[in-house]
């Protein structure tokens, strides 16, 4: 892709994502995701109702008069974007690609924390890590993530969110905000989410094509893996080999429901023929309430 293509879809894409971080996400940004905890401001006389466990004793002792310790909230957070770049979001059927309803969203979330004053980086992953991109702050960092997301080629195109999750908890060594952001069309990170979400405080940001979840009736069709490159034929007028394809993929639903849940994370399910706003929202409010 030529230079000033990949910039015009950077500054399209920033003009639409910023507007929605500043319009419709900055307040409900803030209210979700929390600091990393609470730093001392300043001292103060006390006053009634205040928790006597508060008391800065060495302060009252030497002015002879009751002061309290008040603290607020350290508000600066990183953010990690756990994004996957395999093959299988190369595709959709509806409004757009995968991929491209990922790099929106990507693009929503890291404008909504620098708006925040946070750190942003990323992990792009595919069966390996392809890219880190260290946290840092600022505008022209976050249009350099959009930049990537658009002109990024992957090595590789299978589906290892193990080895993401496993690298986020190694490499980042303070508790950080991580989205991960897949098609969640792998299996066996049940045991990697749980320890990620124990030091990390992880949301799945699951993406799905309408065409995914059943098979269509038009006959015979040639299917290619895109992560695996394997070539087969499929029936689709058979309606066991229909029903059997719906069954495989509400078991999977299933699996992946029960697994967020154990593993204490929160999900937002975001369909490629849908807005993603009324989802993305729906995700703050819910740990809005929770605080």
């Amino acid at each position: 892709m030529e230079t000033s293509e990949i910039l015009k879809k950077v500054r399209k894409i920033e003009i639409k994502t910023r507007g929605l971080s500043n319009q419709i996400f900055s307040g409900h940004y803030h209210s979700a995701f929390k600091g990393r905890g609470m730093a001392f401001s300043e001292v103060r006389e006390y006053q009634y109702g205040d928790d006597i466990r508060s008391v800065d004793w060495n302060v009252t002792a030497r002015l002879n008069n009751p002061y309290v310790k008040i603290f607020e909230e350290e508000r600066e957070l990183t953010v990690m974007l756990l994004i996957d770049v395999s093959g299988s979001n190369q595709f959709g059927t509806q409004k757009q690609l995968k991929q491209e309803l990922i790099t929106e969203i990507s693009a929503v979330l890291a404008f909504s924390a620098i708006h925040n004053n946070d750190k942003v980086g990323v992990i792009l992953f595919s069966n390996k890590i392809e890219k880190f991109i260290p946290p840092q702050k600022g505008t022209k960092h976050i249009l350099r993530i959009i930049s990537e997301l658009i002109n990024f080629k992957s090595e590789n195109k299978e589906t290892n969110i193990t080895e993401a999750l496993r690298y986020l908890t190694n490499a980042i060594k303070k508790r950080s905000t991580a989205f991960l952001i897949s098609d969640f069309i792998d299996k066996g990170f049940d045991d990697a989410i749980k320890i990620c979400n124990k030091k990390h405080d992880l949301i799945a940001v699951k993406i799905f094509d309408k065409r995914e979840t059943q098979l269509p009736n038009i006959g015979l069709v040639k299917f290619k893996d895109a992560e695996t490159g394997k070539i087969s034929w499929i029936d689709t007028s058979s309606s066991n080999i229909r029903k059997n394809y719906n069954k495989w993929w509400i078991q999977n639903e299933k699996y992946l429901k029960t697994l967020f849940i154990k593993s204490g994370v929160d999900v937002a399910n975001i369909n490629t023929n849908q807005d993603y706003i009324k989802s993305l929202v729906n995700l703050f409010k819910k740990r809005e309430s929770r605080f």
